[in-house]
């Protein structure tokens, strides 16, 4: 009867939560707040959930989406409160619309992280993001069930930068103030096989030497259709919002409708 999409979050020491931890969570917090799920047929129904594009493991996430499809139409704010206040702090549903157009998985094309470096200079980063920007191809390796894969991580990057802490998703309370702190924002196409923030620190230990001395913070801010003529990826939920707005009333319109019988 009715398909919701939720936009989600993994924060704090939630980021370590696997893909399927987080169905887990999920079910049972469909279960708490009694959502009345639409079922898949079968011996084992399942709740009908489609997930899409779910961050790897051990990355924080702003921009985490969902479809959930119901056998009772509800309202979509209501549900978002319902769900959230059934989910453990870090795993945040904060934002829930109506799926009024097709293709939720389509619009999800390329993504903008925020990559924290603890360890590492600014300046030591600014050189290698430059390397890695003028490189044609940086080719790293990548561990797979199938072996060890040699694939090309700069095609799939549209952009590489370092970035003013001010300017950043992290906070001074995010971090050691005791050592230098290199930041990087990224924005990389969802392509096959996918490039990962992880394989591009692998690329930038290859072209400049660049290690930090623990492991990167990655956080995904965002996630959404590309826009190629701005550059920038755009909300996949607002063509939703705009199918769910009232269409303004034409000035002939309005007189038709205030006019005496």
């Amino acid at each position: 009867m009715q398909r919701i999409r939720l936009r989600y979050t993994k924060r704090g020491r939630l980021r370590f939560t696997s893909h399927r931890d987080f169905q887990r969570a999920f079910e049972r917090a469909l279960r708490r707040a009694e959502v009345p799920m639409a079922y898949s047929a079968g011996f084992t129904p399942h709740p009908k959930v489609s997930y899409a594009n779910a961050a790897p493991t051990g990355t924080g996430s702003e921009a985490e989406y969902l479809e959930i499809a119901l056998t009772e139409a509800r309202d979509p704010e209501q549900l978002r409160i319902l769900l959230d206040a059934s989910l453990p702090p870090g795993l945040d549903v904060i934002e829930a619309v109506e799926a009024r157009t097709s293709g939720l998985a389509d619009r999800l094309t390329a993504s903008v992280w925020e990559l924290r470096l603890d360890g590492v200079e600014p300046t030591d980063a600014e050189r290698a993001v430059e390397a890695f920007n003028a490189a044609r191809t940086v080719e790293v390796q990548r561990l797979t069930k199938n072996g060890v894969r040699t694939f090309d991580a700069r095609s799939a990057v549209v952009s590489l930068e370092s970035r003013d802490l001010s300017e950043t998703h992290s906070s001074q309370a995010d971090r050691p103030t005791d050592q230098p702190c290199a930041i990087l924002r990224l924005v990389v196409r969802h392509v096959t096989p996918a490039v990962r923030p992880d394989d591009v620190l692998s690329g930038l230990r290859a072209v400049a030497d660049l290690a930090p001395p623990v492991p990167a913070a990655v956080t995904r801010l965002a996630q959404g259709l590309f826009d190629e003529e701005t550059g920038t990826v755009t909300d996949p939920l607002a063509p939703d919002r705009e199918a769910a707005a009232p269409e303004p009333q034409t000035a002939g319109a309005t007189a038709a409708a205030t006019a005496p019988a």
